[in-house]
Parts: structure tokens; C-alpha cells; sequence
């Protein structure tokens, strides 16, 4: 019985070691100049912690392509997040279809490239205000 205990103790400990962000159900934030960032959700544990984690960011962006019966995520999209100025403040691909931004209050431009089809959106940001932003493809060939 202490073997088992023992043995159960270990794993729990080494899966908090080998990951300890998806242990704790965070996720993992990166930089590019003065903008934090996250991006993934790949499988349910992460997809969880990334709805759970976007409220603490400013601005959500959200992935998707258009299929049947249901919209599909996406990952490996090009994301660039520009100021009103055109500054490029974020450049990166998309590890899933999450991308969470610590960014300031303001007007962004924000450019998204799924497979060569661009899609565009300007966002204004509220201090102490949380927006979520879907882009959606059509499916190949739709």
C-alpha cells in the first residue's frame, strides 16, 4: 500500500514537473517587445485553460474554419497585431486557435493568414475590459 501511494505521489509530482503550467491549468506566455502573449489550446486540458486564462487578457483571438456539422479550431495562423500608428506590435504564428494578448487601451489593426486567405479586423481596447475576436474561414473550396 505505501508502494502505491508512493507511485501515485511520483507521477503527480513528475507531471507538475514536466509541465508544471498545464498542471496548474495556466498557460504558457511568451513576449515580442512589450506585448505578452499566449497562444494554443490544443486538446480539451488546453482549450480549458486557455477560456479560463482569457479573461485576464485585454484581447482573445479566436480561429476557425467552416465545416459540417460543426466549425473546426485552427492553428498555424499568422497573426500580426499592428497599433493605430502601424507599428507592428505582434508577429507570430498561432500555436493553436488562442491567441491571448496583454496589450493597452487603443485602436489595433489585426491581421490574420490561414493557408493565404487574409482576413482583417480593427479592434478598439477598453482599459479594464476584456474583447474577444473570432476569425472564421470558409472551408476549401467553399
Amino acid at each position: 500500500m505505501k508502494l502505491t501511494r508512493f507511485a501515485a505521489a511520483f507521477l503527480i509530482t513528475s507531471i507538475a514537473y514536466l509541465s508544471p503550467a498545464a498542471a496548474e491549468g495556466r498557460v504558457e506566455e511568451k513576449s515580442q517587445g512589450s506585448v505578452r502573449y499566449a497562444t494554443g489550446g490544443i486538446g480539451a486540458d488546453e482549450v480549458a485553460a486557455f477560456k479560463a486564462a482569457a479573461p485576464q487578457y485585454p484581447l482573445e483571438l479566436l480561429f476557425a474554419q467552416k465545416a459540417s456539422p460543426n466549425d473546426v479550431y485552427l492553428s498555424d495562423v499568422k497573426v500580426t497585431v499592428k497599433a493605430a500608428s502601424g507599428q507592428v506590435l505582434l508577429d507570430t504564428v498561432s500555436g493553436g486557435p488562442f491567441l491571448l494578448a496583454q496589450l493597452p487601451a487603443g485602436k489595433y489593426r489585426i491581421e490574420a493568414d490561414s493557408d493565404g486567405v487574409l482576413k482583417q479586423q480593427v479592434v478598439e481596447l477598453k482599459a479594464g475590459q476584456h474583447r474577444r475576436v473570432v476569425f472564421v474561414w470558409d472551408a476549401p473550396g467553399g
